[in-house]
């Protein structure tokens, strides 16, 4: 049975890999976006978000949470439109000081310019977003500070990485050697719950037959969980593919700096991953080479597009 998609004044720009999809939500005042992508997509995100709007005012970002791909675009945005920034609580302190420690872009060797926001909504609390209630639900798991947005009337879920139609983002409490598998099952119970109509999910299309999802999503969880180097050599992998994307082309020497900043900055991945660091980096990048995304050429490991 396929669904009518349920309200106009919503709009799901979906993205690429690097960066996280848009939401964009018309009101009579003009418009909020929910997420705004990585910072070297700005432009694209720029070009967009700018065409969708056909000159109605961007008043307002709401984040899911401030992992770079999610919260890169926020200056860009704000420089352009002079709109608030909102941002779920948990992380206020880290962005006030701009910690890029604690914000984890120094351990994940991602980007993300300084941002000033202007508000602390909290869970609970009820944003009103293309005319309609949305409640802010916890969602602890992929982030320890993430929030996911329902809306009860028209059954919508926007999931940020707690669910994807196949699949949920690395759970990085979990590399930071704090809990974060619990969490995330306790975040699918309440997905589970609350039997979304749709979800728009972080990353992919838009999804509203959610019960398989959620299986296959409880399936991977067990996997991970029962084998927790799996999860940490996943991650690293994730965050190694997410580094060449951006930087398109990486020696080896690259690559193994970026698995040495992130094994220095989290306990978790410590605990499970070899000391011998260059070879974990190869082994890794012949990982993505086997995969399809990416491959050698003249001593680089070049990002495939295609």
């Amino acid at each position: 049975m396929s669904l009518t998609w349920p309200s106009p004044a919503l709009r799901v720009i979906e993205r690429g890999w690097l960066s996280s999809n848009q939401l964009l939500c018309w009101d009579e005042d003009g418009a909020t976006v929910v997420d705004t992508g990585y910072v070297t997509d700005g432009a694209e995100t720029l070009r967009l978000i700018d065409a969708a709007l056909a000159g109605r005012p961007l008043r307002r970002i709401v984040n899911t949470h401030l992992h770079s791909d999610h919260a890169g675009g926020n200056a860009l945005l704000q420089d352009r439109h002079g709109c608030a920034i909102w941002i779920p609580p948990g992380e206020h302190e880290a962005v006030a000081a701009w910690d890029e420690d604690r914000l984890s872009y120094r351990a994940t060797s991602q980007l993300c310019p300084r941002f000033h926001p202007d508000h602390v909504f909290q869970p609970h609390d009820t944003l009103r977003l293309g005319g309609e209630d949305w409640t802010v639900l916890p969602a602890q798991g992929h982030d320890h500070a993430m929030v996911m947005l329902w809306c009860d009337r028209l059954g919508i879920l926007a999931s940020a990485d707690a669910l994807w139609q196949k699949s949920f983002g690395v759970i990085f409490p979990e590399l930071a050697g704090v809990s974060g598998f619990a969490e995330q099952a306790a975040t699918l119970d309440l997905i589970a719950d609350l039997d979304p109509a749709w979800v728009i999910p972080g990353h992919g299309a838009p999804f509203h037959k959610v019960a398989p999802s959620l299986a296959a999503a409880r399936s991977r969880l067990q996997w991970l969980q029962d084998e927790p180097q799996r999860h940490t050599e996943h991650a690293l992998k994730v965050l190694l593919a997410f580094k060449l994307l951006e930087a398109r082309r990486m020696t080896l020497t690259d690559l193994t700096g970026v698995v040495q900043a992130s094994r220095d900055a989290m306990a978790g991945l410590r605990a499970h991953l070899s000391n011998d660091v260059a070879a974990l980096a190869a082994g890794l990048a012949e990982q993505l080479v086997r995969s399809g995304v990416a491959t050698w050429q003249d001593g680089h490991l070049l990002a495939r597009t295609g």
